[in-house]
């Protein structure tokens, strides 16, 4: 049976492939971890997970596949390089103009696309470039959130408030004071969840106004935290969009990319006002949810890890053929050689 690679380099990475993970073992295959650098708790890995600490431990490994969440990896790496994102298009741009969610740095062989909406740019520069397969899976990340369910009945609303690290797009050094005093009346009954990537500083004002109605919370999944909560409250993260896609109104903070099917305010007194109209949201606003979940991740059979696993089987078998090779990516991969300090040809 195939070997498995999984290469992370930050914790959300955990919820996003252990679907796949379960996939594969169920059909007698062979996972091992390997962790970049040194945001990635090794503290998330379960008991029956194993983690290779060496890139000459991977070589020894052999895996037949290597899957990560990232925009690149070191392709001199064994195995076909598949994709499998870390989160949706939130819009972010580097300052050349790129869309962040769409770079192709000549490291993967197979992108799993999650939905129309990333299949049709990514189909698009796969005809322009020739030398990756696009092939739409869903996200695997989004598995257990199916079949869709309506929270448990609550005494309080129950408010999601997740933030991007971004200075320039981050919403939680803007809120604190605000979420704080609300919390402090009552109204909601507030959970906060950032990017593992969120300034230390940011993170410690939250948890120094917890209370009885406000709870900061670290995970490797968010997925729970997504089930129970009525609305979510964010800026420009991409988690928006796994929270809209359970059919649920976002209510955003200066987002750089309003739309139909969002909430979107650029003050912050106008929150609570936001937030009620999305407890009661009106028939034009989840429409214009339901087109945007259908082009984002139209499936909701909970299956998406078993069409990753199909995806890479008809590569393997030779189903896709490509007609060029994969770059060489000298500077990348040296780049990589260089912190991962590996030399070995």
């Amino acid at each position: 049976m195939r070997k498995y690679l999984f290469y992370i380099s930050q914790n959300y990475s955990f919820s996003i492939l252990r679907p796949i993970q379960e996939v594969i073992r169920k059909e007698g295959g062979e996972v091992r971890w390997f962790f970049e650098g040194n945001a990635v708790n090794p503290n998330y890995l379960k008991g029956n997970e194993i983690r290779l600490d060496s890139v000459p431990a991977i070589f020894d490994f052999k895996p037949d596949v290597t899957l990560a969440t990232a925009n690149s990896i070191p392709s001199f790496l064994p195995g076909l390089k598949t994709c499998v994102f870390h989160g949706f298009d939130a819009g972010k741009k580097k300052r050349n103009g790129e869309v962040d969610h769409f770079l192709i740095r000549g490291c993967f062989d197979l992108y799993c696309t999650q939905g129309p909406s990333t299949t049709r740019v990514f189909m698009q520069r796969q005809q322009e470039l020739g030398f990756f397969n696009v092939i739409e899976t869903g996200w695997p990340a989004l598995d257990p959130l199916f079949p869709l369910a309506q929270p448990a009945p609550s005494s309080k609303p129950r408010i999601l408030f997740c933030s991007t690290f971004s200075k320039r797009l981050s919403a939680a050094p803007l809120l604190l004071s605000t979420i704080e005093e609300m919390s402090q009346r009552g109204n909601y009954q507030w959970k906060v969840q950032f990017h593992p990537k969120m300034p230390r500083e940011v993170v410690e004002g939250y948890r120094k106004i917890q209370n009885e109605n406000l709870e900061f919370v670290e995970t490797d999944d968010i997925i729970p935290l997504l089930k129970e909560a009525d609305v979510m409250l964010s800026d420009t993260s991409s988690v928006i969009f796994m929270f809209l896609i359970q059919r649920k109104p976002v209510v955003t903070f200066r987002n750089i990319a309003p739309a139909p099917y969002l909430i979107n305010i650029t003050n912050e007194k106008n929150i609570e006002q936001a937030l009620e109209q999305a407890l009661k949201p009106s028939a034009e606003l989840m429409a214009a949810i339901e087109h945007q979940a259908l082009e984002l991740h139209p499936y909701k059979d909970g299956k998406s890890a078993e069409r990753v696993i199909e995806a890479i089987d008809g590569c393997l078998s030779g189903k896709y053929p490509l007609p060029r090779n994969r770059p060489l990516n000298l500077i990348r991969n040296l780049k990589y050689r260089k912190k991962l300090g590996y030399w070995k040809l």
